[in-house]
Order: structure tokens, then C-alpha cells, then sequence
């Protein structure tokens, strides 16, 4: 890998944690006007739209070959995971939404070793369990018992998993044209879901223009966009590699959180410290290793002079 590589792969990290670590205060805004299914709905039918032309055009590599992939990432990676998010956030905050999708890492890397036979060492496997962990604490909401709701998130960011691992099966095509042919399959349910709602009841609420645009820059630049850098960046390196935004979108969310008055608890940042030091370890396979090896020597150095 080249300077220029590691470079646009940086890059790359930076502009998709800001815009997904943004996603999440945008969706608390633009469910003050829709419903959590509306939401969803026109988030993937503008993304469809704004990609629309890309998909036409790829069409023809659109085969029997890349159909099971096209229709796990659309469903899985975009569809399903765009209508859990917004149902999540009708009872929880929008930085605790963000804290949870760190989980992504994790299930990418389990994904990867029960279906895809990626390799995994021990180092990763503690990752994982630290993330869990890390979840577990966030969702504790009393003695005996959670918030339901942020199961909402989990089960997205299982998905997640599943379609960054199926990103990097799909063979002749790019990330623009896997972004738009996902876009395109899912969008016929996405448009019957959104005229099944009560569209009328939207024009009722204050502010309901102001609400759809900040819907419409999740849609153009938290799916579309976004998903398109994403997929690059799949394709380019690997689905764990890329899984490092997880470790800059809670701390985008978070600051979106508190500006606008979002309640974080001290144990809150406990439980996101445990997630990001599994996603450290997953992303940094050796490093256990590493702090073992400081750790001895440390030891031996102390042990020889007599301390």
C-alpha cells in the first residue's frame, strides 16, 4: 500500500464519520414531522433518486452472478438497518444510537469468520467481547433491565455486518454502481411503505419543510454519498479495515448529543471506552501481543534491578 493509498484511505475514514456521526442528530430532527417508517422510506427513495442514473447505466453488469450480492447489501446494508435506526430513536437519544453502531466492527468480524471464512486471532475474539460488553452496559437501563429500543440499533449493526462482508465478494463492480443497483432493488418497498403511512398527518406539524430537509441531507449525503466512499473503501482495503469510522462516530454523535441537550451518563462513556478498545483490538490484531511483550520487558527491567 502506497503513501497516496494510506492517504485517501484516511481521508476517506474522516468525511464518513463526520457524515454518519451527523446522521443521527438529523434523524431526531426529521422525526419531529415524519414517522419513523416515512423517515426511512423517503431516506432510501432520495438516495435511489439522486443514484438513479448510475443504476440505469450498470444495468447491463447486473447478472445472475451479483444478484444475491446486490440484494444482501441492499436489504441488509441499506434498506432494513434505514427503518431500525429511526424506530430506535423514537424512544432513545441520538448519541446513544451513535455509541451502539460501534458494534458494526464487532459483527463484521464474527460475520466474516462463521460465513466467510475470514481468519481470525484471539486478540479479535477478546475485541468482540469487549464490544459486547461495552453494549451491554449502554443498554442497562435498571436493575433487571434494559432499553429494548437500542436492540433497534444491534440488530442494524448485525446487518451491517453481514452486507460489509458481501461488499467484498461482489465481483465487476464498483462502489457507485453497488450503492445504486442496492438503491434501486430496494426502493419499490421502500415507496409502498411510505404510501401505506398517513402522509397527510406530516403537513399538520410546525416546521415540517425544515424537518424533510434535514431528512434530505441524510438521504443525499448519509446514504448516497456516503455508501458510495464506503464501498471504495470496502473494496480497497477490507470490511474490517473500513470498520475503523466506528471508532469517530460516537464521538461526532456524542457532540451532536450534547448540543443539543442530550442526557449522557459517566457510565455511558465507561461502556463506549469498553467497545472502542475491542474495536482497537479487532482492528489491531497484534496488539495484545505487543503489550504483552512492553509488559515483560517492563518486568525483567524491574526484576533486575531489584524493584
Amino acid at each position: 500500500m502506497n503513501s497516496k493509498s494510506k492517504i485517501w484511505h484516511w481521508l476517506a475514514v474522516a468525511l464518513l464519520s463526520m457524515i454518519w456521526g451527523t446522521s443521527y442528530i438529523l434523524m431526531k430532527k426529521g422525526l419531529r414531522s415524519f414517522s419513523a417508517y416515512q423517515l426511512a422510506s423517503l431516506r432510501i427513495l432520495i438516495s435511489f433518486i439522486c443514484t438513479l442514473p448510475f443504476a440505469l447505466r450498470s444495468l447491463p453488469k447486473f447478472n445472475k452472478k451479483n444478484f444475491r450480492s446486490i440484494f444482501i447489501i441492499g436489504f441488509f446494508g441499506s434498506g432494513i438497518p434505514a427503518f431500525l435506526y429511526p424506530l430506535a430513536e423514537t424512544r432513545i437519544d441520538s448519541s446513544l444510537t451513535g455509541m451502539l453502531n460501534t458494534l458494526s466492527s464487532a459483527f463484521t468480524l464474527l460475520i466474516g469468520i462463521l460465513f466467510y471464512r475470514r481468519k481470525a486471532i484471539r486478540s479479535q475474539i477478546a475485541g468482540v467481547f469487549l464490544g459486547f460488553a461495552g453494549a451491554a452496559g449502554l443498554l442497562y437501563s435498571g436493575p433487571l433491565s434494559i432499553n429494548y429500543y437500542g436492540l433497534f440499533v444491534v440488530l442494524a449493526t448485525i446487518m451491517n455486518g453481514l452486507s460489509n462482508n458481501e461488499v467484498s465478494t461482489v465481483e465487476g463492480l464498483n462502489g457507485l454502481e453497488i450503492t445504486s443497483l442496492a438503491f434501486l432493488i430496494v426502493s419499490p418497498v421502500a415507496l409502498a411503505l411510505f404510501l401505506g403511512t398517513d402522509i397527510k398527518a406530516i403537513f399538520l406539524t410546525p416546521d415540517w419543510l425544515l424537518n424533510f430537509g434535514y431528512i434530505a441531507i441524510l438521504s443525499v449525503a448519509g446514504s448516497a454519498f456516503a455508501n458510495v466512499i464506503y464501498y471504495f473503501l470496502v473494496r480497497d482495503t477490507s470490511p474490517v479495515v473500513a470498520s475503523v469510522v466506528a471508532y469517530f462516530i460516537p464521538i461526532v454523535a456524542t457532540m451532536w448529543g450534547l448540543a443539543d441537550n442530550e442526557h449522557l451518563a459517566p457510565s455511558m462513556f465507561i461502556s463506549v471506552l469498553l467497545i472502542l478498545a475491542g474495536v482497537y483490538l479487532i482492528n489491531r490484531p497484534g496488539a495484545l501481543r505487543k503489550i504483552k511483550q512492553i509488559s515483560n520487558r517492563a518486568l525483567g527491567i524491574n526484576a533486575s534491578s531489584g524493584k
